[in-house]
C-alpha cells in the first residue's frame, strides 16, 4: 500500500507538471547545455549567478534568493553570490529578501549553454544589517510569530510562536527544556527526565505527559506513538539539530489535528544552500559524565540537496542508577526534478537505553533527592520515522505538497513496578523478585496532501488552504511478562506468552479547509471545517484466567463528525495587530480508555464518547521599532465529557469498576510575554553591547466544572463531586524572568524559572499519600545562567550552570512507570561544549 501511494503521488506530480506549462518534464541525464526528457526530447540549459550589495557595494551574505513560481530557492554566500544550475533556458524573475532588507524582484532571462549574470542591490545597508543581525539573533530575535500565510498553511488571528534555536543561549546539549521554552508564556514543563530523551510540555492546564495533548510533528510528520489511540511522543529531535519550534495553540485544530493543545512542530536544519559542502560539529562535556557529540554535513549540488547529522549523548545522570546512552540519526535528501516539481527523502533514527531511579516518598525526597530504591528498572524506545515528500509549485501564488510517512518504533521497559514502598531487595536466599517486561511494537503509515492557493476577489488579495490525511496505525501490546532477576538491560521473556497481548488499531481520514478572507488592507477572518473520520479495533488476550484458559477482549467503534472554527486578525498598524480565535477540538478514546484493567468487575461504558470542546484566544501582538516585542492575550478552554472510572454495585449488590465519561473542566487565563532592549530605545546603537530584558508570564485557573467520584465503602455505594477542584498538573502562575546581553559575538543569559503549586490529582490532596502519588506539587524556583561566544562565524563555544543554586524540586508524581512516586528534577549541573562550522 505504501509503495502504491509512493507511485500515485509521483504520477500525481508529473502529470500536474505536464499541465502546468512547464515543458521540461523530468529530467534522467544532466548534460552541459541540455538534458533528455522522458519522451526523448531534449531540453536546453543555462546557469544563472548574481551578485546582491547593498547602496555602500557591502556583501549582502544569508539572504534567499528564489525563482519566483519555482521550487527553485538558495541563499547567498558571505560574498553576496548565489548560482543557479541546470536552468531550462527561458525568462524567470528572481526574488531576493531575508532580515532587514525589503524584497527585491528582477526579471531576467537564461539563454542556453551560458551564465547570464545580474547583480541586485538592497535597500537596506547591510552594515546596519550585520547590527541588527547581532543584536536580534541572540536578543528580540529569538522568539517570533508565525507569519498571517506560511509556507503551505494559514495562521492568521492564530495565537503562535516561533522559537529559533540557534539564537538562543540555553542549554540544547541535554534539551533543557524550560529555558528552550523561556519565552513562551505558559508552557509548563514536566522534568523529570535529566537526559532530554523525552520533552514533556503542555499549556492552559494541559496535562504535560510527553505532550500528549499537542499533535507532535517533525518536519511537519507525525512521530508520536500513535496520534489517535496513544498520543505520547517518545521520541523528540536532539535540540542541536533543530532550526525552530513553531508553536500554534488551539487554532491548530483544523489544519493540524484535533487535539486542544495544537501544533508543536520541531523544524529541523535545512541543508546548506551557498555552496557544495559544509560541516557543522559540536563536542560537550558536563557533570555526572556528560557526553555528546553532535556532526552534520550539508550541501548543495545544483538541483541535489542532502543533509544529515549524527548524535551521540551518555551520562551517569543527576540521581542514583539514572545512566542513559543514546544516538541519533538524520538523513535527507531531495532534488527539483523540474523547476516547479521536487521529489526528497528523509529517515529519523533512535536508538537509546536509559535506567530508571523510579520514585521516592516524600520522607525520602525530603532526606535525600538523589537517592533511589530501584536499581533494576531499564527503559528503551527505538524509533524510526521515513518519509517520502512531494513539491509542486503551479505558479507563485499556488502550491502543493504530499508526503507518506511511515513510523517504525517500540517502547520497552523491564523492571521491578511495585509500589515504592515495597523495597527492591533479595529475599533470604539471596535471590531478587523477577522484573516485569512491557512492550508496545508500533507499525504506522499515512499520507497527507496539502493546497494552499492566494487569490484576488474584489481587489484584495485572500488565501485558501485544504487537505487531506489518512493514517493507520497498529499497536502490537504485550505485557506483564516474567523477565529475569537480573540487573541489567534485556528483554529475555521467561515464559512462553506474555499474560496480555492485544493488537490496537486506528484509522483516521480527515480533510479540511480554511480560508482567509482579506476584508480590508487591515484586517481578516478565517474560517474553517475539519471533517474527521475515526475508527479503533481492539482485540487479543487480556489475561490468563486461573484454569489456564484466556480471558479475551475485542472492542471496536467508529464515529464521524466535523470540527468548525474561526478567526480575525486586524492591523492596528503595520507592527501591532488585534487577534482573536475559537476553533473545537477533540480528544479521542484512548486505548486504555478501551481497555479494561481486568477481565473482571471491570464494564467499559459501550456509550462511551470522545472527549469533545473548545478553544478560544484573543489578544494583541507586536513590536515597537527595534526594542519592544510583546504578545498579550486570554484564552479558554473547555473540556467536555472526561473520561473516567466510578465503583459501582451490580445487581449481585458486588462492587464493579464502570468506565465512562465524568466531568467536565474549564481553564481560563492570561498568557504574556514582553521585551524591551533600553539601549536600543535610548541610544539606537551601542559600543558597549545589547541588553534584553524579558518575562513570560502565564496565569492558569483550571478547575472542574463536574467531576461524578463514586465509591463502595462497607457495601454502601455513595456518589460525590468534584465541582470547582482544581485540575491536576495545573499550576495557577508559571513565570519565566531573564535578561540577554550581546556584544559582538559573545551573549550571556540569565534566566529565572518559577511556577506555583499544583496537584498530582482531582481530590487535590493536601496531605501526600503514602505511596507519594498524590498530594500537592509544591512551588518551585530555579536560576540558570548561559553563555556563548562565536569567533570569525566560524568557532563556538558555550557553557552553562542549570539550577545555579541547587534548588530542590519535582514537578510530578507518577501513578506508575517510570515511578511510582515522586520524580526529582535534577540539581545544579553544568555544561561546556565547543563547535565548528566550515
Amino acid at each position: 500500500m505504501i509503495k502504491l501511494s509512493a507511485l500515485l503521488l509521483f504520477s500525481l506530480a508529473y502529470t500536474i507538471d505536464a499541465i502546468g506549462n512547464d515543458s521540461s518534464g523530468v529530467p534522467l541525464r544532466p548534460i552541459r547545455s541540455s538534458y533528455i526528457t522522458t519522451d526523448g526530447v531534449p531540453v536546453e540549459t543555462g546557469e544563472l549567478e548574481g551578485f546582491i550589495h547593498d547602496a555602500n557595494g557591502e556583501p549582502a551574505g544569508g539572504l534567499v534568493v528564489r525563482l519566483k513560481g519555482t521550487v527553485r530557492a538558495i541563499t547567498t554566500d558571505d560574498k553576496g553570490h548565489f548560482t543557479f544550475k541546470g536552468l531550462p533556458t527561458g525568462s524567470y524573475v528572481v526574488v531576493a529578501s531575508g532580515l532587514g532588507v525589503e524584497m527585491q524582484e528582477q526579471a531576467v532571462k537564461v539563454e542556453r549553454s551560458t551564465t547570464t549574470s545580474i547583480n541586485l542591490i538592497v535597500r537596506e545597508s547591510v552594515l546596519a544589517l550585520e547590527e541588527v543581525r547581532i543584536r536580534a539573533a541572540k536578543g528580540l530575535r529569538e522568539r517570533e510569530t508565525l507569519p498571517e500565510i506560511g509556507a503551505m498553511a494559514i495562521y492568521a488571528g492564530k495565537k503562535s510562536e516561533v522559537i529559533n534555536l540557534s539564537a538562543l543561549d540555553a542549554n540544547l546539549v541535554t534539551n533543557n527544556t524550560r529555558q528552550v521554552f523561556s519565552k513562551t508564556p505558559g508552557v509548563m514543563v514536566w522534568e523529570n527526565d535529566g537526559s532530554g530523551v523525552q520533552v514533556g510540555i503542555s499549556v492552559r492546564g494541559l496535562s504535560p505527559n510527553r505532550s500528549w495533548e499537542f499533535n507532535v510533528r517533525q518536519n511537519g510528520v507525525d512521530i508520536s506513538s500513535d496520534p489517535f489511540g496513544y498520543p505520547e511522543a517518545y521520541y523528540n529531535p536532539p535540540m542541536e539539530a533543530v532550526e525552530r519550534i513553531e508553536l500554534v495553540r488551539g487554532g491548530a485544530s483544523l489544519q493540524y489535528g484535533p487535539q486542544f493543545g495544537g501544533l508543536l512542530n520541531y523544524v529541523l536544519k535545512g541543508p546548506t544552500q551557498n555552496k557544495p559542502f559544509s560541516l557543522e560539529t559540536q563536542q560537550s562535556v558536563g557533570s555526572y559524565g556528560l557526553f555528546s557529540t553532535y556532526n552534520r554535513i550539508s550541501g548543495t549540488v545544483g538541483r541535489l540537496q542532502y543533509n544529515a547529522y549524527a548524535h551521540y549523548r551518555r551520562a551517569d545522570g543527576w540521581r542514583e542508577n539514572s545512566q542513559y546512552g543514546i544516538f541519533n540519526g538524520y538523513a535527507s535528501i531531495s532534488y527539483a526534478v523540474t523547476n516547479k516539481f521536487r521529489l526528497g527523502l528523509e529517515v529519523s533514527r533512535m536508538n537509546n537505553e536509559s535506567q530508571q531511579p523510579g520514585g521516592l516518598t516524600d520522607a525520602q525526597f525530603a532526606r535525600n533527592a538523589r537517592q533511589s530504591s530501584r536499581a533494576r528498572n531499564w527503559f528503551s524506545t527505538p524509533w524510526t520515522v521515513p518519509t517520502l515528500k512531494a513539491e509542486y509549485a503551479f505558479n507563485d501564488n499556488t502550491r502543493l505538497t504530499a508526503n507518506v510517512h511511515g513510523l517504525i518504533g517500540e517502547r520497552n521497559s523491564i523492571g521491578f513496578t511495585q509500589a515504592i514502598t515495597t523495597l527492591d531487595v533479595p529475599n533470604a536466599a539471596g535471590q531478587f523478585a523477577a522484573r516485569q517486561i512491557d512492550r508496545d511494537i508500533y507499525r504506522n503509515w499515512g499520507s497527507e496532501i496539502r493546497l494552499l492557493t492566494r487569490y484576488r476577489f474584489l481587489g484584495q488579495q485572500h488565501a485558501l488552504a485544504t487537505g487531506v490525511k489518512y493514517f493507520n496505525g497498529h499497536t502490537h501490546r504485550i505485557q506483564q511478562g516474567r523477565g529475569d532477576t537480573g540487573s541489567d538491560y534485556n528483554l529475555n521473556l521467561q515464559t512462553d506468552l506474555f499474560p496480555r497481548d492485544l493488537s490496537l488499531g486506528v484509522t483516521n481520514v480527515a480533510a479540511f479547509a480554511e480560508n482567509m478572507f482579506r476584508l480590508s488592507s487591515r484586517w481578516t477572518v478565517t474560517p474553517g471545517l475539519r471533517l474527521e473520520s475515526l475508527a479503533n479495533d481492539i482485540g487479543g488476550r487480556l489475561s490468563f484466567a486461573a484454569n489456564g484458559t484466556e480471558n479475551r477482549v475485542s472492542q471496536q467503534s467508529t464515529r464521524r463528525f466535523v470540527l468548525a472554527g474561526i478567526g480575525t486578525e486586524f492591523k492596528l498598524s503595520p507592527d501591532i495587530s488585534l487577534y482573536a480565535n475559537a476553533s473545537q477540538a477533540y480528544r479521542p478514546v484512548l486505548f486504555s480508555d478501551l481497555t479494561p484493567a481486568a477481565l473482571t468487575d471491570f464494564v467499559v461504558d459501550p456509550n462511551l464518547r470522545d472527549a469533545r470542546g473548545y478553544s478560544v484566544d484573543g489578544g494583541v501582538r507586536g513590536k515597537v521599532k527595534n526594542y519592544l516585542n510583546f504578545d498579550v492575550s486570554y484564552f479558554l478552554v473547555n473540556y467536555n465529557d472526561r473520561i473516567g472510572t466510578l465503583t459501582l454495585l451490580n445487581e449481585a449488590n458486588r462492587p464493579y469498576q464502570f468506565r465512562t465519561n465524568i466531568g467536565r473542566s474549564v481553564s481560563r487565563g492570561v498568557e504574556a510575554y514582553v521585551e524591551f532592549d533600553p539601549i536600543v530605545a535610548l541610544a539606537g546603537k551601542s559600543r558597549v553591547g545589547y541588553l534584553s530584558l524579558f518575562s513570560s508570564l502565564g496565569f492558569t485557573d483550571a478547575r472542574y466544572q463536574n467531576l461524578r467520584v463514586a465509591t463502595v465503602t462497607n457495601g454502601q455505594a455513595s456518589e460525590t463531586n468534584l465541582r470547582d477542584k482544581k485540575v491536576e498538573n495545573a499550576p495557577a502562575f508559571i513565570g519565566r524572568f531573564g535578561l540577554n546581553y550581546t556584544l559582538n559575538g559573545f551573549t550571556f543569559t540569565a534566566l529565572m524559572n518559577r511556577v506555583g503549586m499544583a496537584y498530582s490529582d482531582a481530590n487535590n490532596t493536601e496531605t501526600p499519600s503514602a505511596n507519594a502519588q498524590n498530594g500537592p506539587i509544591p512551588a518551585y524556583q530555579v536560576f540558570d545562567l548561559s553563555a556563548s561566544l562565536n569567533l570569525k562565524k566560524r568557532y563556538t563555544i558555550r557553557a552553562g550552570v542549570n539550577n545555579l543554586t541547587d534548588e530542590r524540586y519535582f514537578t510530578r508524581r507518577a501513578g506508575g512507570y517510570p515511578g511510582p512516586g515522586i520524580l526529582p528534577a535534577d540539581g545544579r549541573t553544568a555544561y561546556l561544549s565547543v563547535g565548528l562550522t566550515l
